[in-house]
């Protein structure tokens, strides 16, 4: 139990530690912001691949890819129906009404938040439940490539935030809550233990296919919005962003 706790811990802190160093990006020009954003979508789009859906894949196997299709569907409408309701989740930002109408992006950046959040249970479960193996060798490399990843998805919760006119006090709590929603899940995936690597498979592709439909429907075509001439910041950020969580997989 104490290799679960530590495990929990260090992944909420590598949150955490992304979560500060966001901090740190200050105004910036609007092309910047697009490009800033392109990064986001790059760190999400390999996220929910590489990092989610290709491992629900090779769970579930050929005989049951039924599942993870069905997974990816469900994440995608989830987040939909989410996209009808944003109007009333921009409570939480601590805007006012006259502000927010003034500022639409805000909708769209909670959207992306939210699916940043709904995929850290199933990422912390599929840490968790490797505990419960006699050898945890496998477990504890996972926790260390889920960390690594964490730190650059928590500098991309802050970022967007800050950006749509959010305090940097209440930002700092909603990253600390979408940390803490992955101590939940190691908890839960040591918990449930046999029974999880049976929904393992679902629950990442669910949360991959919920951040898949952000990056599609919202964030790509919001930074492709505007006009910056040959220079397609971007465009190049989101690579840079994909290249980034592609090599930290392969690193380990």
């Amino acid at each position: 139990m104490e290799n679960v706790l530590i495990s929990a811990a260090g992944l909420s802190l590598a949150t955490i530690i992304g979560s500060l160093l966001g901090f740190r990006i200050k105004e910036l020009p609007h092309k910047w912001n697009d490009a800033v954003m392109g990064f986001c979508a790059g760190v999400m789009l390999a996220a929910s691949t590489i990092g989610l859906i290709q491992p629900a894949a090779e769970m579930a196997g050929i005989q049951r890819c039924w599942i993870v299709i069905i997974g990816v569907a469900c994440g995608m409408l989830f987040l939909r129906v989410l996209d009808l309701l944003t109007p009333h989740l921009h409570k939480i930002t601590g805007i006012d009404d006259e502000k927010h109408a003034n500022n639409a992006n805000i909708d769209k950046i909670l959207l992306f938040v939210l699916a940043i959040a709904i995929h850290k249970l199933p990422e912390g479960m599929a840490t968790g439940v490797g505990f419960n193996a006699a050898e945890t060798g496998d477990a504890w490399a996972v926790t260390i490539g889920i960390a690594l990843q964490n730190i650059p998805e928590g500098m991309v919760v802050i970022a967007p935030l800050l950006m749509a006119g959010v305090s940097r006090l209440r930002t700092f709590v909603i990253s600390l809550a979408i940390a803490l929603l992955e101590v939940v899940g190691v908890l839960a995936g040591y918990g449930i233990g046999a029974i999880s690597a049976m929904l393992l498979p679902v629950m990442l592709s669910f949360a991959g296919g919920a951040m898949l439909y952000v990056v599609c429907d919202e964030m790509i075509p919001e930074t492709h919005s505007h006009d910056h001439g040959n220079l397609r910041v971007d465009t190049y950020a989101l690579i840079i962003g994909f290249m980034l969580i592609l090599f930290m997989e392969m690193a380990l």
